[in-house]
Parts: C-alpha cells; sequence; structure tokens
C-alpha cells in the first residue's frame, strides 16, 4: 500500500517485483486495464465474497491488444490490473482505519491494529508471492504465477477490508 507508515513503497517494491519478472516488450503496446471493470467486479462482490469470477477479467481483456498473449503481455496486463485493484485496497484501507479509530472497553487501539495487521499482511503478500514464483523458477510461467498470486491477494484483501466495516 502507498500510503503506509512502514512502507511507504511497499506496493512500489511489489509492482517493482512484478515488473522484474519480464523484461520490456518491443511487440507489446502499454497495457490497457479498464479501471471502471475492476471497480465494478469490486462493487458487485458480496459481502463475504473475496474471489469474484470477475477478478482477473480487466487483465484479460487488456491481453487482446498486440502482444498481450504473449508471457510478457499477460504479466503487463496482470501487473496493470493489479494497480487498478491496489487503488481500491489503498482506499479501502483508508476507510477502514477511520472507521476502526478508538480504544475499546480492553484499552486496544483498534485502528494501531489494523496498520500493524496490515504491515504484516504487505510482507505476507510479498512472501507468498515470491515463493509461487519460486516454484515456477524452471519456466517461463513463472512470471505469469507470480504476477497472479498479487494480484489476487491484492483483490482479496482490499474485499476483506471493505468487510471489516460491515459495507457491501
Amino acid at each position: 500500500m502507498t500510503d503506509m507508515r512502514a512502507g511507504p513503497a511497499a506496493w512500489a517494491r511489489a509492482a517493482a517485483w512484478c515488473a522484474a519478472l519480464v523484461a520490456p516488450s518491443a511487440e507489446a503496446q502499454d497495457p490497457v486495464v479498464d479501471d471502471a471493470a475492476v471497480e465494478a467486479c469490486f462493487e458487485g462482490a458480496a459481502v463475504g465474497v473475496t474471489e469474484p469470477p470477475c477478478l482477473g477479467a480487466a487483465a484479460g481483456a487488456c491481453q487482446t491488444r498486440p502482444g498481450g498473449a504473449s508471457t510478457i503481455g499477460i504479466v503487463e496486463c496482470i501487473v496493470a490490473e493489479t494497480a487498478a485493484w491496489d487503488a481500491i485496497l489503498n482506499r479501502e484501507y483508508r476507510a477502514t482505519r477511520e472507521a476502526l479509530t478508538g480504544t475499546g472497553a480492553a484499552g486496544i487501539d483498534v485502528g494501531s491494529a489494523l496498520l500493524d495487521a496490515q504491515r504484516a499482511w504487505i510482507a505476507f503478500r510479498d512472501a507468498e508471492c515470491a515463493l509461487s514464483y519460486a516454484r515456477w523458477q524452471d519456466g517461463t510461467l513463472r512470471s505469469v504465477v507470480g504476477a497472479n498470486c498479487v494480484l489476487v491477494m491484492t483483490a482479496v484483501r482490499a474485499l476483506e477490508l471493505r468487510d471489516m466495516r460491515g459495507e457491501g
């Protein structure tokens, strides 16, 4: 997340990690993902549904551009959709942190607990996706698997943050 005090460059690291999976493609054009489609996917997901069927659809549509069906093009499209989900995640984190401010009867600052959890989630996401990449390190599919891991985990977390507030 870009607005976190611990690692304001966390998303930048994740994006750089994904981008490092592939070299720039001479044949592919800049990936274009329909942010409105990603937003609609988020908005249409019922409370408790963290992997809606529309997850990844924007990246899939992006792959129809010239060069988009290559491994490099696929990864570029996944990274582009991930950026849209990350913007939603940042928005949902801020809204959830605002909604969960204050100290409860047990003296626990819920906002600080959320910040700690989010920091730990970022570290977990990075490690989990690095593992996914490492498991496929001997093939070109590793780039797609690693990038897709970041996409799915980012979308799931955005929906979890929304659901923490009991909204949907």
